[in-house]
């Protein structure tokens, strides 16, 4: 008999609600984006996010249903993210997913939202062979992983200061090109030179696959603040190019050692900056030419979505690892074994 898993998505700036059938099959993704209310102030303003859950969050996820076709009486259980990310945006995903669970009689599950990234892989694969070694690259994280079987991981890096995703927005702010910065930066880089410009690679001390973007992002800014000083053009595809190849060079290097150790079944990568073309084609490349396959969810899933979240609710469902009333947010929340 088929498990069906209504998953809502409130972690930062998008609402979200989804229906999975078995873990892989997507009857309805429904997502209100946010980004052009926080636009204008060049990054997620917490307050006007948590504000804007409220406002939507049940309509988002009458929708999904209706699309779905589906209503409460047919849900088994319903995934909730809880952490990491905003805790007033998760309060407000969280303690809707709480009160219909409590109203429907039905199951609730806690989702780790670094876990739901990873798990917009198995949406598309659901029989993936372990273990895999899998990248989970955002606005908010830059983590490596080591999966052995369903709920099992071990972090084998993570960065030390600015997420991959974070630097991008960073760097697209101080050359104005707007927010999120990493859309805006890759388009810049179609025209430039990747090797016009050299910036710093942090690989950290030998044998660590920790990540650090903080030092090539100041030199970024260093470098534009020179160019200014001395009244130089400064051109702007060639600075995104240069450093979205130094990240890049970077995320694929560390996953190519890790692999080399590990030797996993294959090789995922997950989260918003996965969307990035040159990172998955430059890791494809890599992986290939290691004898490793790369799987790398499409554009749609790569963003935060329900639809990832639902997936987990599945394999924790049929692991009978529900939560109970006292589930609460972690906004700091890592992911270990589980």
């Amino acid at each position: 008999m088929s498990v069906v898993v209504l998953g809502i998505e409130t972690s930062c700036d998008e609402t979200s609600a989804a229906v999975v059938v078995d873990g892989c099959v997507i009857r309805s993704n429904v997502i209100a984006s946010q980004v052009e209310i926080h636009g204008k102030y060049g990054g997620v303003v917490p307050e006007v996010a948590s504000r804007r859950h409220l406002e939507v969050v049940n309509l988002i996820v009458a929708e999904a249903l209706e699309q779905a076709g589906v209503g409460f009486s047919d849900l088994n259980a319903i995934a909730v993210t809880y952490g990491p990310g905003l805790a007033g945006s998760l309060l407000v995903g969280l303690m809707a997913a709480k009160a219909m669970a409590f109203a429907r009689g039905i199951p609730l599950i806690g989702v780790n939202h670094l876990e739901a990234h990873i798990y917009a892989n198995f949406l598309v694969r659901p029989h993936l062979p372990f273990p895999q070694l899998c990248l989970v690259v955002s606005g908010g994280h830059t983590d490596l992983f080591y999966i052995t079987h369903h709920g099992h991981y071990r972090l084998l890096g993570r960065t030390r200061d600015d997420a991959a995703g974070e630097a991008f927005d960073k760097v697209a702010r101080v050359m104005s090109l707007g927010y999120p910065g990493g859309p805006l930066i890759e388009r810049q880089a179609r025209d430039g030179n990747p090797d016009a410009i050299a910036f710093p690679r942090a690989y950290l001390e030998e044998g660590t696959y920790d990540f650090s973007f903080s030092g090539l992002k100041t030199a970024v800014l260093n470098y534009l603040e020179r160019a200014r000083r001395k009244g130089q053009e400064v051109s702007i595809p060639d600075v995104s190019a240069s450093f979205q190849k130094a990240v890049t060079d970077v995320l694929v290097d560390k996953v190519m050692a890790a692999a080399e150790v590990y030797r996993p079944s294959g090789i995922m990568l997950a989260g918003g900056v996965a969307a990035n073309t040159a990172l998955r084609e430059a890791l494809g490349a890599r992986a290939r030419a290691g004898g490793y396959g790369l799987t790398v969810p499409p554009l749609a899933l790569c963003t935060d979505n329900a639809a990832m979240v639902a997936c987990v609710g599945y394999y924790k469902y049929l692991r009978g690892n529900l939560a109970g009333p006292e589930l609460n947010v972690v906004a700091a929340q890592g992911l270990g074994c589980s």
